[in-house]
């Protein structure tokens, strides 16, 4: 590297200077055993690691980071590990969703603080990826994100079990007296057997998806199991390929154009992706000042075909995803659907890594001619029950239930649910739509993974598995079912949800877009005058920030304040 490079490079402000701060700079930094070449201008690459064992996605982190290194060193950088808040889908309460915005900050802000040129951002479990690009986005340093991987398929009894997906199969069957308890226990082991995220097509892959077509991560990113070796190799060559990216000043900003969200928006469509991934990429666009609103989704996504047969929409899991292709094999097909020049990570364009990309398996990987599905993308509604819009994935969904009618049963918040769900008595039939409230982002607060409510054991113990279900939250990109999402304005801030009683009639048409809820609006203004707001527990601390500034799920919910990014430039030291 040049001397005029280096003298470009923002650690030279720490570990230049030959006065006082300079000294302390780079004798702490000696503590370690870095050797005095170490500090003469070279790189220092940041790596970004949400490890931690109550993310179990991403307890094999320090062994990525480990060939990180090995790239960064073999390149001729200096790579510092750093740790940030880890948020973790099985454990985190009350949802890892309500930290997302609060990792983020972290993660800017230590980026924004150190001596870093450039990041390699370690993701996996659902929220850590968003927060992770989030937080660098508002930065905007050369930055390069390798994902943790899938999970090996589960295998029991002889069949293949995916994560989520199979959980909410397997409890279903509990509750309707189909499955023996001591069988269900017995499937834990059997479905989370080796280091990863979810195998399904859940938030955790499709994000790791998402990552690889905006461009973020290198070919095959997204689909190489966790404990593959090809996994670590990737992370060797990412760690090279940063050292690169820092040489050439390629920021975020170059490569998340509007282009790749909507390359990212029809590759979410063609691999059946999860509903998250709505307002994952609406927050990162608003970071970045990419002009991408909720309508868009429809727009660009709404005739993209699923071409992926993977569980919750389909039989197939990660890990024959990447035998059968993996995800270039997917862009590839999707032909001129995606912005081919888009420019990647690995200065190459989006085109030139999947040109020719080849498909092993068409049970896997459908062609666009005979698609899995006519329709993958996400499904945006509007109507009077959502005047800022609502969504649905239609390939998860009930052929027969895209277009209906039904009696609303209310349920007011998680807690009412939950206390009358399985009562005998609860005034319920299989054509009734179910409509949870209070479970949006500053409703819940955080917006929980709820809305793909169990049925009640009477509909279940008639054989039926589906019935049309609408709330303000959110479900799991692994959970499946005929589930209006999102809705917004959210019942918490008076949204129109929070006017909905027993017995009104709801009108669902997929098709046509559409929401409705068959009251007058005389009735309505009514009820509104009546309405309280749900008085928040919360009076302290990032609970209280949060539900005071987030927006709404049409606009990411992110928090009001982080919009837009800002420099990297700290024009003041701590010495």
């Amino acid at each position: 590297m040049t001397e005029t490079k280096k003298s470009k490079l923002r650690s030279r402000a720490w570990f230049g200077p030959t006065d006082r701060g300079g000294f302390i700079h780079r004798s702490w930094m000696k503590n370690q055993g870095h050797p005095d070449h170490m500090f003469d201008g070279r790189p220092v690459i940041g790596i970004c690691n949400t490890w931690s064992e109550l993310t179990p996605c991403n307890a094999h982190f320090r062994q990525i980071a480990e060939h990180v290194k090995r790239g960064v060193y073999e390149a001729g950088g200096f790579p510092l590990e750093f740790p940030v808040m880890s948020l973790g889908e099985t454990l985190l309460r009350p949802t890892a969703m309500l930290f997302r915005n609060l990792a983020s900050m972290d993660v800017e802000e230590s980026i924004r603080g150190n001596p870093i040129d450039g990041v390699v951002l370690l993701v996996g479990c659902d929220k850590t990826t968003p927060a992770c690009l989030m937080g660098a986005a508002s930065c905007d340093l050369p930055t390069l994100t390798i994902s943790g991987g899938p999970m090996l398929n589960g295998k029991f009894r002889g069949e293949d079990i995916g994560s989520g997906t199979n959980v909410w199969k397997f409890s279903e069957e509990v509750r309707s007296g189909e499955m023996p308890l001591c069988d269900f226990l017995e499937a834990e082991g059997c479905m989370s057997r080796s280091a990863g995220h979810c195998m399904t097509m859940g938030t955790a892959s499709t994000m790791a998806s998402v990552v690889e077509s905006l461009g973020m991560g290198m070919p095959q990113n997204a689909a190489i199991p966790a404990v593959d070796s090809r996994r670590y190799a990737l992370a060797h060559m990412a760690g090279r390929r940063i050292v690169e990216m820092v040489d050439e000043d390629l920021r975020m900003s170059k490569i998340l154009t509007r282009q790749a969200f909507e390359n990212a928006i029809r590759v979410v469509g063609a691999i059946g992706g999860s509903t998250n991934a709505v307002i994952h990429l609406l927050a990162l666009a608003g970071r970045l000042g990419v002009d991408l609103k909720l309508e868009d989704w429809d727009a660009l996504g709404r005739d993209v075909p699923c071409l992926v047969n993977l569980m919750p929409s389909g039989k197939y899991l990660m890990e024959d995803l990447y035998y059968a292709g993996g995800l270039p094999a997917v862009i590839n097909e999707l032909g001129d659907l995606i912005h081919r020049d888009a420019l990647t990570v690995n200065g190459k364009t989006i085109g030139e890594n999947t040109a020719g990309a080849p498909c092993y398996n068409r049970e896997v990987i459908k062609t666009m001619e005979e698609p899995f599905a006519p329709q993958g993308g996400i499904a945006v509604l509007k109507g009077n029950l959502c005047p800022n819009g609502a969504v649905i994935k239609p390939s998860a969904a009930s052929p027969h239930l895209m277009k209906h009618c039904g009696r609303a049963v209310v349920f007011e918040d998680i807690e009412d649910f939950h206390a009358r769900i399985d009562s005998t008595d609860l005034d319920i039939d299989e054509n009734c739509v179910m409509v949870l409230k209070n479970c949006g982002p500053r409703g819940y607060p955080g917006m929980p993974e709820v809305g793909n409510m169990p049925l009640p054991p009477k509909i279940l113990k008639k054989g039926i598995t589906d019935m049309l279900r609408i709330s303000d939250g959110r479900m799991s990109g692994t959970a499946y079912g005929t589930v209006v999402l999102h809705v917004t304005p959210e019942s918490a801030a008076g949204g129109p949800l929070a006017l909905v009683e027993n017995g009104d009639m709801i009108e669902l048409d997929v098709e046509a877009r559409r929401l409705h809820l068959d009251v007058t609006d005389e009735e309505l203004s009514r009820r509104r005058a009546k309405w309280q707001p749900p008085q928040s527990p919360y009076t302290r601390g990032y609970y209280k920030l949060y539900i005071e500034n987030v927006m709404g799920a049409d606009r990411g919910a992110d928090l009001e304040f982080l919009v837009g990014n800002s420099s990297t430039d700290v024009t003041r030291d701590s010495h």
